[in-house]
């Protein structure tokens, strides 16, 4: 899916949702700005998050609730040196917890993930449009 401007980001993520109703580990790739935090936030509007979504770049983890009290956490490994950190913080635990997890960075824990996690790509074309792919 190709968007022109932000506010289309609510498209890509009903879609997401609605392709992969049944998945919970989203891993997200781009290049920085590419739009991985903004689908995240949009994501977890559309899952019902009503309190304030930010990446967690310092912090590693976020974790959000629905107003169903289900818990969303958003990760961003941006910051890592090594897949110690993440083993060091439970990362393998909120993977198999059954909750959404959404994932900045991805390449820097990618052998940690499930085998069935969803890779979402965005590019960034050369007129601004970003194109997802999943």
């Amino acid at each position: 899916m190709i968007i022109t401007k932000q506010e289309e980001l609510s498209l890509v993520a009903a879609d997401l949702l609605k392709i992969h109703s049944d998945d919970r580990v989203f891993g997200f790739y781009g290049e920085m700005g590419a739009g991985k935090t903004s689908l995240i936030k949009e994501l977890c509007r559309q899952l019902g998050v009503s309190g304030t979504t930010s990446s967690p770049t310092f912090a590693i983890v976020n974790e959000y609730f629905t107003d169903d009290g289900e818990p969303i956490y958003h990760f961003d490994f941006y910051r890592i040196n090594d897949i110690d950190e993440a083993v060091k913080i439970g990362f393998e635990d909120y993977l198999y917890s059954g909750s959404y997890c959404f994932i900045e960075w991805t390449d820097k824990v990618q052998e940690m993930l499930p085998d069935d996690y969803i890779e979402v790509n965005i590019k960034v074309l050369e007129d601004g449009r970003r194109e997802f792919n999943y």
